[in-house]
């Protein structure tokens, strides 16, 4: 078979490793990928937006399976443009995709159908919005309603902060269109669980649950990143939540989407909060996550194009999906300064021995040396039996890899490891 992957990260590169496990993938096109997924895949240069160039090449190349992995091409309708070539796909379509595209509609679906999640407003009028936060109680949560590469949502902790947040989205557009409609909702506490799940629009299955850390300072400090670290499975998600879970918001999400006529297909991510009233949504993805891909994949011992290709086919209900009992952590060696700026080109020297724990992120292959070209550089994964096992086996190996300006955090797992499950 000939496949494809749409999307040039991490967790792209986990995906391509996992897919490979399958004989009958003679070959992997990554559209563009990056010099790291080099070594496991063709890297073609068509950006993973360029929707017309992906639709060509697949039609040219007689492309048998394509996985559209980042946010922003389903959205814009990969998906649809390459099954109306007849090139079927992992990923939803993009009345579907609308799930992640949209906030104002994925939450305004969970109060239609009575899926938990925080109380909220939403305006498209910012006279209003500042209004509202006249009596709405502090802190509060502002999220600007389109994609906004995962830093469209402003934490406030006071009302002055809470304004400005509003002003900055809607007046002076500092998430572009994104901002055009925003959402205020309540400030939620308690732990917070990613559960990514495999969905053909009927049945449901979710794979192990993760632990993001998305502050770029140990102890939680710092600013938000994409991510800098991830285990699984997460310890605070129990055998009796993921049950409530599957039953107050993992089927009524599927349910409540068909019932919409956006059947989900693909990849559906949970982002939850554990709170005092029950596990509640804080947002919906629309794939896999990044890095908690790099933890969850490496723990499933089921064949990935098979599940994929079962999503894509509605059996899933026919299909084994199984994980094994172990523990997964990633440590992601980023570039100091991230994610404000941040220097690049220099070369990254990855032993031997640990190559194959390696997802790369943010590199490019310059004179047939690997360099840094991002924030997020690479993700250094281990699994074991235990979670402190994994924890200590991937310092070990992110520690052997050298590049200048390297940085990493130091507690990647500390929390799910204190709360001694």
């Amino acid at each position: 078979m000939k496949l494809m992957v749409i999307g040039g990260g991490g967790r792209e590169h986990a995906i391509i490793r996992k897919l490979k496990e399958n004989p009958a993938a003679e070959v992997i096109y990554a559209l563009p990928g990056n010099g790291g997924i080099a070594a496991d895949a063709e890297c073609v240069d068509i950006k993973a937006t360029d929707i017309a160039g992906i639709t060509a090449f697949a039609k040219e190349n007689a492309i048998d399976y394509a996985v559209v992995a980042p946010d922003d091409p389903l959205v814009l309708g990969c998906v649809d443009a390459l099954e109306a070539e007849g090139i079927p796909c992992f990923g939803p379509r993009a009345n579907a995709a609308i799930i992640e595209g949209s906030k104002v509609f994925s939450k305004n679906l969970m109060r239609k159908y009575g899926i938990p999640t925080a109380a909220y407003e939403t305006f498209d009028d910012m006279d209003a919005a500042l209004a509202y936060l006249d009596t709405a109680p502090v802190p509060t949560v502002i999220k600007a309603d389109g994609l906004a590469l995962g830093k469209g949502v402003i934490i406030a902790q006071t009302r002055d902060e809470a304004k400005a947040a509003v002003v900055s989205m809607m007046r002076d557009r500092q998430f572009g269109k994104s901002g055009e409609h925003i959402v205020i909702e309540e400030f939620l506490t308690g732990p917070e669980v990613s559960v990514l799940s495999f969905t053909d629009g009927e049945t449901l299955v979710p794979m192990v649950s993760s632990m993001d850390h998305k502050r770029a300072g140990d102890n939680d400090t710092g600013l938000n990143t994409g991510g800098m670290g991830t285990v699984a499975p997460n310890p605070y998600y129990t055998a009796d939540i993921a049950e409530q879970c599957m039953n107050t918001i993992f089927l009524p999400t599927v349910r409540a989407m068909k019932a919409e006529g956006r059947e989900f297909r693909g990849c559906l991510y949970f982002g939850l909060m554990i709170t005092p009233d029950g596990p509640k949504v804080i947002e919906y993805n629309c794939r896999f996550g990044d890095p908690e891909t790099q933890v969850v994949l490496p723990l499933l011992e089921s064949d990935l194009l098979t599940v994929m290709q079962a999503v894509t086919n509605g059996t899933l209900k026919d299909t084994e999906v199984r994980f094994s009992a172990g523990h997964a952590c990633c440590v992601v060696l980023a570039s100091a300064g991230y994610p404000v700026s941040y220097g690049k080109g220099y070369e990254i020297t990855v032993p031997a021995d640990v190559a194959k724990q390696v997802y790369v992120a943010g590199a490019a292959l310059k004179d047939g040396k690997l360099v840094t070209a991002g924030g997020r550089v690479l993700g250094v994964t281990a699994t074991a039996d235990t979670l402190k096992q994994a924890v200590t086996a991937a310092y070990e190996a992110a520690d052997k890899i050298t590049f200048e300006n390297r940085y990493c955090r130091r507690d990647i797992g500390a929390r799910a490891l204190a709360a001694g499950k």
